[in-house]
């Protein structure tokens, strides 16, 4: 008959109680990279904590820093505003870019061309 460890199903409880994402997505996301061939399941622990971690200091600089303090509400322009301002987050730029109305991208667009018309 198997004997199974409960101090050992207890520490894996406890370790899925202090992460809020699904491993299941972190583990899928770093399989999608052709370098990773197999994730110990420590790596995989510290890499969701990590990942939650630092979405949480996005967010609280982000809150801090936006409009929506005064609304206590979190919008998608105080991300982007967060990542455009401040060092630390300034490589998300491109994942967070401000949202600009589709007639000043035209606006813009008609400039761009009636500049490279003129050379």
């Amino acid at each position: 008959m198997a004997q199974t460890n409960p101090g050992k199903d207890s520490q894996a409880s406890e370790a899925k109680k202090i992460i809020s994402l699904p491993t299941s997505r972190v583990r899928l996301i770093m399989k999608s990279s052709p370098d990773v061939s197999s994730i110990n399941q420590d790596a995989l622990f510290l890499t969701t904590k990590a990942t939650e971690l630092f979405v949480q200091h996005l967010a609280l600089t982000s809150f801090n820093n936006g409009a929506g303090r005064e609304a206590n509400s979190l919008d998608y322009s105080d991300l982007a505003k967060t990542a455009e301002e401040t060092d630390t987050f300034h490589f998300l730029t491109d994942i967070l870019p401000k949202k600009i109305l589709a007639r000043d991208y035209l606006e813009s667009l008609e400039q761009l061309q009636d500049e490279d018309a003129d050379f």
